[in-house]
Formats: C-alpha cells, sequence, structure tokens
C-alpha cells in the first residue's frame, strides 16, 4: 500500500510497484538455435579436415560429403524443433550436434591409425539413426507428462531389455550385448531412459509419503525410514535391475543405476539423509564386490598400481598409456592428427576416447568438452526448476543426471580418478546404441524444457515463449520453515494473504493440469 493512498482516505491502493507486472515474452530464440547449430557444424568440419592436414597434408576428401551429411542432420532437427517445439530451449541441439560431430572427427581420426577397422561411417549411420528418434520423440510426443501414464510398461520393458543379454555369448567378459547377423545393440542404454521415466513417475506420485512416513532409524535421529508399502516396489526395481547387471558383469551401469537412484530419490523427498544411505551401500557394495569379482579386482589394482605392469617389464597397460597421453597433451594439446594414443588398444575408440582428446585438444580442449556436458546438464536442471509438475521436473532432473553420472564415471576412470568401469562417452565414443540413447534424452529435454518456457494463462493463440511475469515473481522464500530449500523437491507457494494463482493438486493429477503450457 502507499501511504499517499492512506493519507488521502482513499483506503488501501496498491502501489504501481506492486501491480503485477504485464505479461512480456521474449523471442522464441530459433534463430539463435539455427546460428549455433552453423557454428556446431563449421567447428566440426573444421576439425575433420585439420585431421586430413595433419595427416596427410591435404584436405580429406569426404570433408564436404561429411559436413553436409552433419549439416542436414542437424537442420532436420532444428526444423522438428521450430515446427514441434518452438519454445525449447535454443542450447540444448547446438550442444549435442557440436558433441556428435567432435566424436565423428576423433573416431575418423583414430580410424587413420586402423585402416582394418574402420569405425567412423558406421558411427555417421548411428548419428542418423540417433536424429531420426530425436525427429520422433520431438514430433510424436506432443506432451511430456503423457509418459506418466506408461509407468509400468516402462519398467517392464526395462528389465526386459536388461535380462535379454544373458541369452547370448560375453564380449570381453561382459554380457550386455545382443549379436545376431552382424548386427549388435546394447539393450542397457535403452533401459536406462526407461528405467528414468519410471523412477520419476513414481516418486512423483509417492513423494509425500517418502519424505514424511514412515519410522525413525533411532530416537533422536532426524532420518527417517518410508513405509515399506510406498518404498518397496522401487527398491524391488532397483534391485532387480542392478543384480542383473552384476550377472552380466556390466558393472559401469549398475553403478550409473544406483547414482540415478538415489539422485532421484533424494530429489523427491529433499532429504539430504538418502545421499548417505547411498554413499555407504555404494561403498560397501565396492569393497565385496572388488575381493570377489576377478575381472573387477583386476581393474582396481590397475587403478590402484597403474605402473605396476612397466615395472614388471610387461609394458604399459591401458590406463596407464590414457594417463601418458593425457600428460603428452600438455595445455593447448600436440593437434588433432599428432597425438598417440592409439597405443591404448582396442578400446580406444570407446571407453578411452577422451584420452585422445586430452592429447591432442590439451587441457583447453578437454575444459571446453566438459563445460559443453556441464552446459547441456545445467540447462536440464533449469527446465525441471521451471516446470510445475513433479513428474516433469524428475524426470528432467533424471535424464541430466544420467548424463552427469556418465560423463564423470568415464571421466574419472580414463583420469584414474575412480577404478574404470567400462561404458561409453555420451556422444563421444563409438557405440550406436549410445548415440541413440543420447539422442532420445535431449529429445525429452527439449518437450519438457518446451513446457516449462511456455506461460501458465496464456491462450494458445497468444503464447509466448518465457515464463509469465507472476511466475518469475514468486518469491522462493514462500516455502514454509522446515521444508527443504530444494526447489525440485515441492512446488512453488504463493505468499501469505495473496490467493493462489494456480491451486495446488494431488501429485497423482499432475497429468492433467499443473505443467505450463496449459490453460485452466
Amino acid at each position: 500500500m502507499t501511504k499517499a493512498g492512506v493519507r488521502a482516505g482513499t483506503g488501501p491502493t496498491v502501489a504501481a510497484a506492486d501491480a503485477p507486472a504485464a505479461m512480456v515474452g521474449l523471442p522464441r530464440r530459433r534463430g539463435v538455435e539455427l546460428s549455433l547449430i552453423v557454428l556446431a557444424v563449421l567447428l566440426s568440419v573444421y576439425g575433420y579436415c585439420a585431421v586430413g592436414l595433419a595427416r596427410t597434408g591435404a584436405v580429406p576428401p569426404g570433408a564436404a560429403g561429411y559436413g553436409a551429411g552433419l549439416g542436414v542432420l542437424a537442420l532436420l532437427a532444428h526444423l522438428a524443433v521450430r515446427l514441434r517445439a518452438p519454445c525449447a530451449d535454443p542450447l540444448l541441439l547446438p550442444i549435442a550436434v557440436l558433441l556428435n560431430g567432435m566424436g565423428l572427427v576423433l573416431i575418423y581420426r583414430l580410424d587413420l591409425e586402423t585402416p582394418a577397422d574402420r569405425a567412423a561411417p558406421t558411427q555417421l549411420v548411428w548419428s542418423t539413426v540417433g536424429v531420426a528418434a530425436f525427429i520422433v520423440v520431438v514430433t510424436a510426443l506432443s506432451d511430456h507428462r503423457v509418459l506418466q501414464r506408461y509407468s509400468y510398461v516402462c519398467v517392464v520393458a526395462a528389465l526386459a531389455l536388461l535380462t535379454l543379454p544373458i541369452l547370448f555369448p560375453a564380449v570381453n567378459g561382459a554380457r550386455i550385448w545382443i549379436r545376431i547377423a552382424g548386427f549388435s545393440i546394447q539393450p542397457g542404454e535403452f533401459a536406462k531412459v526407461l528405467l528414468a521415466v519410471f523412477f520419476a513417475a513414481y516418486l512423483a506420485a509417492n513423494r509425500t509419503a517418502l519424505a514424511y512416513a514412515g519410522r525413525r532409524i533411532w530416537r533422536f535421529s532426524r532420518m527417517q525410514l518410508p513405509t515399506g508399502r510406498v518404498l518397496g516396489p522401487i527398491v524391488t526395481i532397483w534391485l532387480l535391475s542392478v543384480g542383473v547387471l552384476v550377472l552380466e558383469r556390466d558393472l559401469g551401469t549398475s553403478l550409473l543405476f544406483f547414482g540415478l537412484f538415489v539422485v532421484m530419490l533424494y530429489i523427491a523427498t529433499g532429504r539430504t539423509g538418502w545421499i548417505a544411505v547411498g554413499l555407504v551401500l555404494a561403498s560397501l557394495g565396492a569393497v565385496a564386490v572388488g575381493r570377489l569379482e576377478p575381472h573387477v579386482h583386476g581393474r582396481v589394482e590397475d587403478w590402484l598400481h597403474p605402473f605396476a605392469s612397466i615395472e614388471a617389464g610387461e609394458g604399459a597397460n591401458q590406463l596407464a598409456q590414457s594417463l601418458f597421453s593425457f600428460a603428452a597433451g600438455g595445455v593447448f594439446g600436440t593437434g588433432l592428427g599428432m597425438g598417440h594414443s592409439v597405443l591404448i588398444g582396442f578400446a580406444v575408440k570407446s571407453d578411452f576416447i577422451l584420452a585422445t582428446a586430452g592429447e591432442e585438444l590439451g587441457l583447453a580442449g578437454l575444459s571446453a568438452l566438459f563445460l559443453l556436458y556441464g552446459l547441456l546438464v545445467e540447462r536440464g536442471y533449469r527446465a525441471g526448476l521451471s516446470l510445475r509438475d513433479p513428474f516433469g521436473r524428475l524426470l528432467a532432473a533424471g535424464l541430466a543426471s544420467l548424463v552427469a553420472l556418465q560423463v564423470f564415471v568415464i571421466a574419472g576412470g580414463v583420469t584414474g580418478l575412480i577404478p574404470l568401469t567400462g561404458m561409453a562417452m555420451p556422444f563421444l565414443a563409438q557405440g550406436g546404441s549410445s548415440v541413440v540413447t543420447n539422442w532420445a534424452i535431449v529429445a525429452l529435454l527439449i518437450r519438457v524444457s518446451d513446457s516449462a518456457r511456455r506461460p501458465y494463462d496464456a491462450p494458445a493463440a497468444h503464447r509466448t515463449c518465457e515464463p509469465s511475469a507472476h511466475r518469475r515473481a514468486e518469491p522462493s522464500t514462500s516455502r514454509p520453515a522446515g521444508t527443504c530449500a530444494h526447489a525440485l523437491a515441492e512446488p512453488a507457494t504463493h505468499p501469505p494473504g495473496e490467493p493462489a494463482a494456480h491451486p495446488p493438486t494431488d501429485p497423482v493429477d499432475t497429468l492433467v493440469d499443473e505443467s505450463p503450457g496449459r490453460t485452466r
């Protein structure tokens, strides 16, 4: 209220500063997205040409075809976003194009050292399939909340995909592949997205019971366990998936699923105790598996003593060669095509492709790659923070956490920070299943960010691509005292004494009308 209004006897008035601002929309920024995509394609083509000039002194004959192919794929993906998700985050697609393009460049560079094993053409085909999957998801999925209806279908499909490789022969000591007539696929890559959808749907529907129901662990503890009826189903699904992966010796994906489960449980409940429980269980499991499983025990020994094979006169192992590659790269690298990371061996194009980037791009180039991954994860979390429906928040956070955990596990393994687990670096490493799955993850984040950037109450014909002013003005301090300040855990509330612009609904009904972009 203004003092002048009270003194003049006109009664309480609302100051101009207190009045709700007009709904102002910013441009859709599809032009910004297109410009960044063009830059990403040009950088990838430049890297392709730099490899050829360094190795042969001439521009590779396939440079034009490579640039045209990557450019057409990126343009088709951009058109799908422009037509079906015009309000989506403008940075997600360019980041994916640049990472995928740099992965093709690094694989092509390593192909020159292994003429009998050319993987770049096959990777380009898989990238085409990945972009096609991206277009299908963006075009066919009009609302991310539709996935909430099929949560149990997703979990059944995920368990079936995880179990299927048991019927096929092991490859490099692990049963994670399906090989038929020269065609191979890794079902666990697709299962992780399906499990993320299930975790998000289940936790969104039961987040209140998970956070506030159950018994305390001991008398004076603030740690409270949910009831078995609520926690039991999701723990059972997680144990089944991890148990199958342990039988298949796919410990990298087991660690990824465990981290995803703990992170999403923490986000849903806002209780830090789950992080502590997760770390304790992960430590106990790592010690047990590291001592009982010979394959894992060997990797732990290599991690603890990376140069033991050199001291024994047996030559450098893979981890030692990887560390040598990072050391040789220095700050600015040896230049594309001028490194010797091929000495790492058979996994140089998959598990250890980051070593090639570290040697030939140096610390500067490696930091740029990590910043791209960090920006991709940050944009996923940002989309989740802007949504009102709990399922959308948890889905965006879960998908972003998948990328973050995978990058951490792989980068930590090849740099000697943690024991090597054997996984594919998102977009960079050779692997068709991996690149298709990562494009699907980006497509889902595009769909979620499109809903997050739409105003709540704007008519469909007049919607802009930024949150309305009253949503941006909602204070973050309006949560009751004692609740977790986790923005993803609970919906934002309105200030005391003012009517709520959107009445809260039951979490189970969030599929109906709690997400931006839907009029009431």
